[in-house]
């Protein structure tokens, strides 16, 4: 699978900075999309206009916004194994991943910024066709360079300690991108001293996207892909090399399980700004202040479970991950007056329970699929590392979909008490819960021996 040289601590951060971009404008829109396009009346009350029609307007049970993102993620769904597919049997001389990554990096970010910058100054159907339009090719682009990135990482991950060093390193950058988006509204706060409230913040989510765009072509001109990684195209066509990749147990049982993660933890982040305002009746700047926390807090964790992870294994800290999540979601959904504790301190304490989990999921998954992928490979003698990322990436994208189908839905119940957002809560804890009974089927121990041999 790999080619003679190894990745240097250099390149391995070079690599990083394009999970950096990406998850730049993943996060702007799962964690703004719906405060910016289905706004509650705290935040409508500080100036946020209404841009498509609200309510339960598809079949009376789905809200528009809920409906578009949940076909957006279907169409996803669909493209993820095709694209997995091209990548996997690429011939190019520049490598199977990277031109890939190289050719969606400025459409990515374009159809980002694009998703805000609505046609019509007002409540249209214009601009939920726009919308749709926008983030079909949102989801597009974030497969054509996201699911070749992640292929890289068993790739580029000669042996063990590599794997675990890319692992680390993309998931600071990951949360780094993340708390870079969750900086937006401090950064529109003050571009609102010199315009309006609209426009500010699509100057922010502009100059975020563009900042995101830079970085993904980082890993693009620094590595060269075959220096590293020597593996042969694949063989196989889409639709066999997914049957293929699916009749892994240990992979079927580590998708469901994602699922339920990324699912929760959506649900989470797309609702944190509404926790913030609905139930502890903070300014929505506040919500900037714990996500950072909770990075900054997480990223303390990263060399205790780097030391932790070759003495439990990944499996283990996982499960812990999922139990400390489902805790604080329950907790969550009892934020406000029903607790003895001032507003602006509930919502610290959920840092610091939260931020060790936070850390887990950041940097373990990944190298939980480059084992299975490698263990594939040997069993298999086909190196299908792309697919494998693809349903991976399928199962963050189906998470993100189911997640945002329900916040949309449950955020339209008691608006004026939030009981929605304490709804949404405890769904995310349930959701977590089920995660981690699903992960505890996953044979860890099997995969070790195949790939320590």
């Amino acid at each position: 699978m790999n080619g003679k040289k190894k990745l240097s601590t250099g390149k391995v951060w070079c690599f990083a900075v394009g999970q950096f971009g990406w998850s730049v404008l993943a996060a702007l829109i799962s964690s703004w999309l719906v405060n910016y396009y289905q706004p509650d009346l705290a935040t409508q009350a500080a100036g946020q206009p209404i841009f498509v029609p609200q309510g339960r307007v598809v079949l009376g049970i789905l809200t528009m916004l809920g409906a578009i993102t949940a076909f957006g993620r279907i169409f996803d769904a669909v493209t993820d194994p095709l694209i997995a597919s091209l990548s996997d049997r690429c011939k190019s001389r520049d490598g199977r991943r990277i031109p890939f990554m190289r050719a969606a990096a400025i459409p990515f970010a374009l159809s980002c910024i694009l998703t805000f910058w609505s046609p019509v100054n007002g409540e249209s159907w214009v601009n939920a066709g726009f919308l749709f339009l926008m983030l079909m090719a949102f989801y597009l682009c974030m497969t054509l360079y996201c699911t070749p990135y992640n292929a890289l990482i068993p790739e580029l991950g000669a042996d063990q300690s590599t794997r675990m060093a890319i692992s680390t390193a993309i998931s600071f950058t990951y949360i780094a991108g993340m708390a870079v988006a969750y900086v937006a509204p401090v950064v529109w706060g003050l571009l609102e001293k010199a315009m309006p409230r609209v426009t500010a913040i699509r100057v922010t989510f502009t100059a975020m996207s563009l900042l995101g765009m830079v970085c993904m072509f980082v890993p693009v001109f620094t590595i060269r892909e075959k220096d590293y990684v020597t593996a042969a195209p694949s063989q196989s066509n889409a639709l066999g090399s997914l049957a293929a990749t699916f009749r892994n147990r240990d992979f079927r049982v580590f998708v469901a399980s994602d699922i339920a993660y990324f699912l929760g933890i959506t649900m989470f982040q797309t609702a944190l700004p509404f926790f913030v305002t609905s139930l502890l009746k903070l300014d929505e700047g506040m919500s900037t202040v714990y996500f950072v926390l909770m990075t900054a807090l997480s990223v303390l964790f990263y060399v205790p479970i780097n030391k932790l992870t070759p003495r439990f294994g990944k499996k283990k800290l996982i499960l812990c991950a999922f139990a400390i999540f489902t805790a604080s979601f329950v907790y969550t959904a009892c934020f406000g007056s029903r607790l003895p504790i001032p507003p602006a301190v509930q919502g610290y304490i959920l840092c610091a329970v939260a931020s060790p989990a936070m850390a887990i999921f950041g940097i373990l998954p990944q190298a939980v699929v480059a084992d299975i992928a490698e263990y594939d490979a040997l069993e298999t003698h086909e190196n299908r590392s792309g697919m494998f990322y693809a349903a991976r990436t399928f199962a963050f994208k189906l998470g993100q979909s189911i997640a945002m189908l329900l916040v949309t839905a449950f955020a339209t119940i008691g608006q004026e008490t939030g009981l929605g957002y304490r709804v949404t809560a405890i769904a995310a804890a349930a959701v977590c819960l089920l995660g981690g009974a699903l992960f505890m089927v996953y044979d860890e121990a099997k995969v070790y021996r195949r790939i320590m041999k």
